[in-house]
């Protein structure tokens, strides 16, 4: 089964992290993944239901709680997706997934996760916890 460890933060400096992932990225991966992504969270009992596409049914028998609308940027730094990401009515923010082997433990992943935060420029306040979605319906928005 994998194991990730994931950290998301605020971007202070797009730019820059882009600049940083292409060059920790290496030459073959210098040029990040672009995707564009909407995904739509459904009103469930529990946890969340979230569908990238087709939701017309899913809508019509659950009802919308809210969207996310992103615009990724998907980077492979050794074991790790570094994902920057522009938030449609949130601003711009960083996702790091550290693929765990077999033998690493949690702790592991952490100390390259914090390793990249440090080559990425992002400080311990900028870290986030919970989901974009979350971050809309905090500030009143969940059409974003």
């Amino acid at each position: 089964m994998r194991r990730n460890v994931e950290v998301k933060a605020r971007l202070r400096a797009l730019a820059a992290a882009r600049g940083a992932a292409e060059r920790l990225g290496g030459a073959a991966r210098a040029q990040g993944q672009g995707l564009v992504q909407a995904d739509t969270f459904f009103r469930v009992p529990r946890g969340r239901l979230k569908l990238r596409r087709t939701p017309a049914v899913l809508t019509q028998a659950l009802g919308v709680l809210g969207m996310v609308r992103k615009e990724r940027l998907l980077y492979l730094v050794g074991q790790t997706r570094v994902h920057l990401d522009s938030v449609e009515g949130l601003g711009d923010f960083v996702e790091l997934e550290v693929v765990l082997t077999e033998e690493q433990t949690v702790e592991d992943g952490e100390r390259v996760a914090h390793q990249l935060m440090k080559e990425l420029g992002i400080e311990e306040e900028d870290l986030i916890s919970g989901a974009y979605l979350d971050l809309l319906l905090a500030k009143g928005d969940s059409s974003s």
